[in-house]
């Protein structure tokens, strides 16, 4: 059973047709990249998986549980991490993960917190107001607060996003161990498709609310006879591809 299935999801906002009838699965232990251009539906779409807005059909099945019946549940099991949504701006960066700590009920809150900060590369900064931080210091206080309870289903919405190369690449590195040493499973949005290469295990190509095409970055490459997935995606946003 596949951690997460997605069958035949649509989202309307009046007569705007946003997400057409996708379906696709994550498996445990699998990252897979949500990728396409602007306004092709990938925002809703993980706000329709999180349970934030309501479909205007299909179904979602988490963990085997349906998520209109079970969200709560399966939002213990579950966390999210995204540049674009603030965190308290007056809380310290320690305040910020003890909160989010007891409100999922994570045993020894403040060993936790202590190990995501130091995980993070957070020490220097532990103790200061989140308004006080880098963007990319920032970035990494919405990831260190996406592990606080240890999540089997991970969502990501630019994860390295405002970071410099070199934390990028450690952050890539550190789910990517995570992956390997629990079975994470992992879908994230990003606009660097070097990253998206790296990490996915498979790519689920949206295109005006619907799947252009799903498989291996390497098999995308292939199907479409470019060089790589920044090439596609160039090519897709430019309406240079037929649709199938």
């Amino acid at each position: 059973m596949p951690l997460l299935d997605v069958e035949a999801l649509t989202k309307r906002f009046d007569h705007l047709l946003v997400v057409d009838r996708i379906s696709f699965a994550v498996q445990k232990g699998e990252i897979v990249g949500l990728l396409g251009p602007n306004g092709a539906g990938k925002t809703t779409v993980i706000q329709m998986l999180l349970g934030l807005i309501t479909p205007t059909a299909g179904r979602i099945r988490v963990f085997g549980l349906d998520l209109a019946r079970h969200r709560q549940a399966i939002l213990q099991r579950v966390n999210f991490s995204s540049t674009y949504i603030s965190l308290p701006f007056s809380l310290t960066v320690r305040e910020n993960l003890y909160v989010f700590a007891r409100l999922y009920g994570v045993r020894s809150p403040s060993r936790k917190v202590d190990d995501l900060i130091e995980q993070f590369d957070l020490v220097k900064k532990a103790n200061r107001p989140a308004k006080e931080l880098s963007s990319g210091q920032l970035t990494r206080l919405h990831l260190a607060k996406a592990m606080v309870n240890d999540p089997e289903l991970l969502f990501l919405d630019e994860p390295t996003a405002s970071l410099d190369p070199d934390v990028a690449d450690r952050i890539r590195r550190m789910l990517i161990r995570v992956r390997a040493e629990r079975q994470l499973a992992i879908l994230f949005t990003t606009h660097n498709l070097r990253e998206m290469e790296q990490m996915s295990d498979r790519v689920v190509f949206l295109n005006q609310g619907h799947i252009l095409s799903e498989g291996t970055p390497e098999a995308l490459i292939a199907q479409y006879g470019t060089a790589d997935l920044e090439a596609l995606f160039l090519k897709v946003a430019r309406g240079q591809v037929e649709e199938p």
